[in-house]
């Protein structure tokens, strides 16, 4: 299985709203996951800022992939996503978002994500 179709599996996880069981599945116990507002590393504290985002959500409305792609040489994948989710607070957003991965053994070693903060 490459890089590409285990992303693909993993975010038609998140797709069903199983983001926490995705997580568990593809990111490697040395993740590091870097964003606008801030770099977490090592899986405990990745789990637990998604675990965070997971409580806020009231509810999943859907995500759909607008683009993927993946250097094998290199064990990279590019992910474009939207998301559409209702906050707890009522704000319903969509939210767009590139993923950078670098994969490593079948999991994600390292993930950076692009957007307007």
């Amino acid at each position: 299985m490459t890089n590409l179709e285990r992303a693909k599996e993993m975010y038609d996880q998140v797709a069903q709203g199983k983001i926490l069981e995705a997580f568990e599945t593809y990111y490697a116990e040395q993740v590091i996951m870097e964003e606008p507002n801030g770099k977490r590393e090592g899986k405990a504290a990745c789990r637990a800022y998604e675990e965070q985002f997971v409580s806020n959500v009231k509810e999943f409305h859907g995500m759909h992939i607008k683009a993927m792609a993946e250097d094998t040489e290199k064990g990279k994948v590019l992910i474009e996503i939207e998301m559409e989710v209702t906050f707890t607070d009522g704000n319903r957003v969509i939210m767009e978002q590139i993923a950078a991965q670098q994969w490593e053994k079948g999991q994600i070693i390292h993930e950076r994500f692009y957007y307007n903060a």
